[in-house]
């Protein structure tokens, strides 16, 4: 798969490349070796009956068994649950997030805009334990949900958000990472992505320069 955008929450960007190169350089070689999977999905939704569209499942299972072959687990955190004045205690809740490895903990998310957002609580709620010092979410781009279900979101919506949040939330350094599929595997919205791609590439020029 492909990253067309990043955004840098605090400076998670910055505190990833700088404080652990290692990580982020795995975090991108992960991303890239993930394949295009193809459209295994056939849709039962009223709008687009028989279309052919890329699987969440599939692709989120790609995703972890290529971080667990780098050694990525899950990180989970047990607690229970009391609250003042209310006398029922839940017992054994718990946080998870999907891996994690030396300070940094990475949620794949493929789902509704709503879990986008709790994700970031889990960073918030890991950072707020001293488990890590920051956070990566990885979602699809606007162009590549279009090519699936309708319960998933996208990681444009998430970035707007953030923006007008005025960096009061989270208060975790997060990074941001909108991923495609590889525009060699499937040309849909072709000129559209070509442009992005371009951006994303001038982009990139400019990071290894200030890493440097």
């Amino acid at each position: 798969m492909e990253t067309v955008y990043t955004y840098s929450h605090l400076g998670g960007e910055e505190i990833l490349m700088v404080r652990y190169p290692d990580l982020n350089d795995e975090i991108n070689d992960i991303i890239t070796s993930i394949r295009n999977p193809g459209r295994n999905k056939v849709s039962k939704e009223k709008t687009m009956v028989g279309k052919r569209l890329y699987s969440p499942k599939e692709i989120n299972q790609l995703f972890k068994e290529a971080f667990g072959e780098k050694d990525w687990y899950e990180l989970k955190d047990y607690f229970d649950i009391e609250l003042p004045n209310y006398p029922h205690t839940i017992k054994n809740a718990y946080k998870q997030c999907d891996f994690f490895k030396g300070d940094v903990l990475i949620e794949v998310q493929f789902g509704k805009y709503a879990f986008m957002f709790y994700d970031l609580a889990k960073f918030q709620y890991f950072f707020n334990m001293e488990k890590i010092k920051l956070g990566v979410e990885i979602v699809p781009c606007h162009l590549l949900h279009k090519q699936m279900s309708t319960g998933v979101s996208y990681g444009e919506q998430l970035v707007y958000d953030l923006e007008r949040l005025s960096k009061n939330f989270p208060s975790v350094p997060v990074k941001i990472i909108l991923i495609d599929m590889p525009i060699e595997s499937d040309d849909y919205n072709e000129e559209e992505r070509i442009k992005i791609l371009n951006v994303r590439k001038e982009l990139e020029k400019m990071l290894v320069s200030w890493k440097r």
